[in-house]
């Protein structure tokens, strides 16, 4: 079948929804599908995100997309993001009576809503409620909607999606992510706490920086919040971005992995983790409910602090760094997240 994957998160953007479309893209073609995508780089008037100086939105894109769109004359659509090119693909798919998929990746109402209530604490639930019924309008003609896990599905329900969901699961290079030798952080004192991932306000790192911890805390990763947390927390290690065989080791060399967001629908980093045999610590969730579901892999707790640092201790209790490896191996394969995402592959008529 000949795919058009619409997305306003592409190359050279580095996160969780940009790898996942390159993993599965990659399994498409091998699958014998064509498969082309549309992103930001593709359109000459660009602005970046607020707060995200990093992250560059089309500008105003809707005709040369439909142009784009045409000149592919795709035989399924999918949209896979809420931003400029995300509504643009909607308005013309509706225009034109054209079916087409789309899939639940961020929790925009959470994101927003945070940040509002940064500025005054009051915003919290009106931007959360606004930006949900936004959100839940966009999704709403999609002839299917994917969603990660089944706590996420659940979550939207409970917020008023109406709409046939499928699972599009996620997987984990596993050449790249596994056990192996301590290369890293010999000169910091023991034990290695990592976390990977966007600093920013969402993400909650500061419940990591801040949680009681004998041992060191490593950051790898870039984002707004980084100046002042990097200056807020001196004692704490900020490695910036990594990729690669260059994150794997980062992963190898640590003793535990701890994810403090309440706001990620999956958590890409959990599965990398456990790939390469950390046990984990996180907060009892959606996204890491649906992945610790073991002792041995991890521990998850009550939203607090408190909490988030007797996790990190029990969770470090487990010695069991090949059976994390094996459990990961065995769930989440980019293959089988590719077999998923074919069910959702809709033809436009």
């Amino acid at each position: 079948m000949r795919l058009l994957i619409i997305t306003d998160a592409w190359r050279p953007q580095i996160n969780g929804v940009v790898r996942t479309y390159e993993h599965i893209n990659q399994e498409l073609r091998d699958m014998g599908h064509e498969v082309d995508v549309i992103g930001p780089g593709d359109f000459p008037r660009q602005m970046p995100l607020p707060g995200y100086g990093e992250i560059k939105l089309a500008l105003a894109p809707y005709r040369r997309l439909v142009k784009m769109i045409e000149d592919h004359a795709p035989e399924s659509i999918h949209i896979a993001t809420e931003g400029p090119l995300g509504w643009a693909a909607r308005r013309y798919c509706l225009k034109n009576d054209l079916q087409f998929s789309t899939c639940y990746h961020s929790h925009f109402p959470d994101y927003l809503a945070q940040r509002a209530a940064k500025y005054l604490s009051a915003l919290h639930a009106p931007v959360h409620e606004t930006t949900k019924k936004a959100i839940r309008h966009f999704h709403a003609p999609s002839a299917a909607m994917m969603v990660a896990t089944q706590s996420l599905e659940e979550e939207l329900k409970d917020w008023g999606f109406e709409n046939p969901m499928l699972r599009l699961s996620r997987g984990v290079d596993l050449g790249l992510f596994k056990p192996g030798e301590k290369t890293l952080f010999h000169d910091l004192p023991a034990p290695v706490a990592l976390y990977v991932g966007r600093v920013a306000l969402e993400k909650s790192i500061e419940d990591f920086l801040s949680m009681n911890w004998e041992g060191s805390k490593v950051i790898v990763g870039d984002g707004p919040s980084l100046a002042a947390l990097s200056q807020k927390y001196p004692d704490a290690h900020f490695a910036g971005i990594k990729q690669g065989e260059d994150l794997a080791r980062h992963y190898q060399s640590a003793d535990l992995f701890v994810f403090p967001s309440k706001t990620d629908t999956f958590g890409m980093v959990l599965v990398e983790a456990l790939a390469c045999g950390l046990p984990v610590a996180a907060y009892d969730v959606t996204g890491p409910k649906d992945i610790i579901t073991g002792d041995f892999l991890g521990a998850l707790v009550g939203a607090s602090v408190d909490n988030l640092s007797k996790a990190s201790y029990k969770a470090l209790e487990s010695n069991k760094k090949q059976a994390r490896h094996a459990h990961a191996a065995s769930l989440y394969s980019w293959k089988n997240v590719a077999k998923q995402f074919t069910k959702a592959m809709i033809p436009v008529n």
